[in-house]
């Protein structure tokens, strides 16, 4: 009964989804008239942004395979797929750089939501937890945040180049990273496969006074499987405190970037408004942070190592926070590339480290969605469709990796597919770079720093 009132609850989601991608159709054939591929539709901004028609084709057909693939594999390691998300928007099918960025984040959202829906419900591995680690997301995500909104302001003052060898040398080192930290992993795993399948050794007549009669021990074996067997509401799942907490930082920090989008750039108000978010966000990691260096919070997940937190190890939970959305904003990516190896070093199980990566990738990326609406920088009807495809692809690649993890009780296929995902953005991402550097040098054109205060 539980599986069929599960699988009730993904078909109406479904079914909601492609109600949502036949009225983008419609309504793009409305917008769009011929479907052109060339078509160029006016924008806000400082000049005309390409927005291909949405008609099926060949190019409509291989961009939603690879994005489902890319959110099916993204959502599992937790890293959203924004490194390819990006690369097909603008080679395949064709929109510019800008519009492909905010598209990609309209996708990054449908398959994180669609993750945190499917996640929701399940527990920690070995723990009686909730796989998501609230403490640890509400540790990360002020700083994630903060540091989006810094790294959008680095995207406007460095040159293309110098992004570009970023992107290359950060995201080389941190899938060789998770491939190692994968190979360790599965290493581990193999030997606790064989020691599970040791015989168990014969009991010793003397410890035979002090053990548990064998009925009694059988029995507390089969509640622990039934209670690991029990699904918990989504309701029960939620620590409402920290969730609020993250609401309110979310909610904040919108605003300012909303009101900044409406004020002059490099004028008093501006940077006064711009520097509001530190306070905003210091206040509330600060509040998490005393509490675990005190002992009244634990990192949960980690078991008891989670609940002895030295200062040092606070700063580099936080530091890697504010570094991911850094980067994240600095790329156009999410966090995610950063903090799923992060999370990984840090000795967080693989499986709470997808999915509290994702958890906090929703807000982050949902900023940014609301932020690019109301810029007018994405066509609705491409949104639509696209989000759809990666909502359910996140759903399906969950469900299918899960079930492989529980037949074959190996965790480490989460670090492989996350390190599969970041090699894969380094090559497609690092290769559109490339190809504009070589055009810019050849056009010979300006590749020093620019003025924040253009856009």
């Amino acid at each position: 009964m539980a599986a069929k009132e599960c699988c009730r609850h993904h078909m109406g989601l479904v079914l909601i989804l492609c109600a949502f991608v036949l009225i983008g159709c419609d309504v793009a054939e409305c917008l769009n008239g011929s479907g052109d591929h060339n078509a160029t539709t006016p924008a806000a901004g400082n000049h005309d942004h390409v927005w291909p028609g949405l008609k099926f084709g060949w190019r409509i057909a291989v961009g939603s395979i690879v994005g489902f693939l890319g959110a099916a594999f993204g959502s599992v390691g937790g890293v959203g797929g924004g490194g390819i998300f990006v690369p097909m928007l603008t080679l395949i099918i064709g929109f510019d750089a800008k519009s492909s960025t905010a598209l990609s984040k309209c996708m990054i959202t449908g398959a994180s939501v669609a993750t945190v829906y499917y996640n929701l419900k399940r527990r920690h591995p070995s723990l009686d937890l909730p796989i998501i680690d609230y403490d640890l997301a509400l540790l990360i995500q002020p700083m994630l945040v903060l540091g989006i909104s810094i790294g959008v302001g680095l995207n406007v003052l460095f040159a293309y180049w110098m992004i570009t060898i970023l992107l290359i040398v950060l995201f080389l080192i941190t899938s060789t990273r998770a491939f190692l930290t994968g190979i360790e992993t599965w290493k581990k795993e193999t030997i606790n496969k064989k020691e599970a399948a040791k015989p168990p050794q014969p009991q010793r007549a003397d410890d035979a006074e002090g053990s548990l009669p064998e009925d009694v021990t059988n029995a507390a074996q089969l509640e622990i499987k039934d209670h690991k067997r029990q699904k918990v509401p989504f309701l029960e799942n939620v620590h409402w405190k920290e969730f609020g907490l993250l609401c309110g930082v979310w909610i904040s920090i919108l605003s300012i970037q909303i009101a900044k989008s409406y004020t002059t750039r490099c004028l008093v108000f501006y940077w006064l408004l711009d520097l509001s978010q530190f306070p905003i966000a210091g206040i509330v990691t600060a509040y998490e942070a005393v509490g675990l260096y005190k002992g009244q919070k634990a990192i949960t997940s980690k078991g008891d190592a989670g609940r002895e937190l030295n200062m040092y190890q606070l700063v580099l939970y936080c530091t890697s926070g504010l570094v991911a959305g850094i980067v994240g904003g600095l790329l156009g990516l999410g966090g995610g590339f950063i903090m799923g190896p992060v999370f990984l070093e840090l000795g967080i199980p693989p499986q709470v480290s997808s999915a509290t990566a994702t958890f906090v990738m929703v807000f982050s990326s949902s900023m940014s969605v609301i932020e690019y609406y109301l810029l007018k920088r994405f066509p609705i009807p491409y949104a639509l469709y696209l989000t759809a495809v990666t909502t359910v692809a996140a759903l399906v690649g969950q469900h299918i990796v899960r079930k492989a993890i529980d037949i074959l009780g190996r965790a480490s296929l989460i670090i492989f597919i996350l390190a599969l995902t970041i090699f894969t953005s380094a090559i497609f991402l690092g290769g559109i770079g490339l190809s504009k550097m070589v055009e810019k040098i050849q056009h010979k054109e300006y590749m020093g720093f620019e003025s924040m205060c253009h856009m």
